[in-house]
């Protein structure tokens, strides 16, 4: 197989992934691991592929970056319902749970219709759109409408958090960099999300690895606002390893 047409590969298997390994790579093509880590520094050269230890993510989206809530859907679907499944662990009956909007937090609402007893805040149509055929109580914060995320966001959404308070917020996030913090392309987004983070007695950053190491337009809170990060193993271990001895709890699926 000729070079190039083995990196073409390798970036189809990206997109089609949204992660590959050096060791799944050099099985898959029967070839050194030596001669995959050379590829990959090449298509990250090229500006095709974002290096990570052990592996590849896709290319960093700038910061101004905000795809729609369809095309994130198609990404990470395996991670993300494994984080669900884990967060739908960390709740009790008879709590009050915040979800804000994204792709991660609409699997975390699916995986809590299997409750009785709760109450769910949210900003995001969708997910009580989702959840309106359960048991469940649903508050809608009210706002205005972002036809990107279909979440609410603005003056009314913050006054109405203002004036609630939750056991436990699910936050999904597009960037999230250890030293900088927890992060969204859009402003408006950002500052209902802090407001979430006021009232809940208990914060979890949940989000698919991929979104380590990217920092988006507008900072939600710094790493120490978090108390519980949930995410998979493909999660760079220097991450990992700044979490843990930030005092977060981690869990990895």
């Amino acid at each position: 197989m000729l070079n190039e047409e083995r990196r073409r590969l390798i970036c189809e298997i990206l997109n089609r992934d949204g992660r590959v390994l050096v060791g799944d790579l050099a099985k898959h093509f029967r070839t050194s691991q030596v001669t995959i880590r050379k590829d990959l520094d090449i298509l990250q050269a090229h500006g095709r592929i974002h290096r990570t230890h052990g592996g590849a993510l896709p290319a960093r989206e700038g910061a101004l970056e905000d795809p729609t809530l369809r095309e994130k859907e198609k990404l990470h679907r395996k991670e993300k319902l494994q984080i669900a499944a884990a967060a739908a662990r960390m709740v009790r009956e008879g709590q009050v749970v915040i979800l804000d909007s994204g792709t991660t937090t609409t699997a975390i609402a699916r995986a809590l219709r299997k409750f009785e007893n709760l109450t769910i805040i949210t900003n995001a149509v969708n997910i009580a759109a989702e959840l309106s055929g359960s048991s469940l109580e649903v508050i809608l914060t009210g706002g205005t409408l972002r036809k990107n995320s279909f979440s609410l966001v603005g003056p009314i959404a913050e006054e109405t958090l203002r004036r609630l308070n939750a056991d436990i917020l699910f936050l999904g996030v597009d960037g999230f960099d250890v030293h900088y913090g927890l992060s969204t392309p859009n402003l408006l987004e950002a500052k209902v999300n802090r407001a979430m983070m006021d009232v809940a007695r208990v914060v979890v950053a949940a989000c698919d690895s991929s979104k380590f190491g990217r920092r988006s337009l507008s900072l939600i809170a710094p790493l120490s606002a978090a108390h519980h990060v949930i995410t998979d193993r493909g999660i760079p271990k220097s991450d990992l390893s700044v979490l843990r001895k930030t005092g977060i709890a981690v869990t990895l699926v």
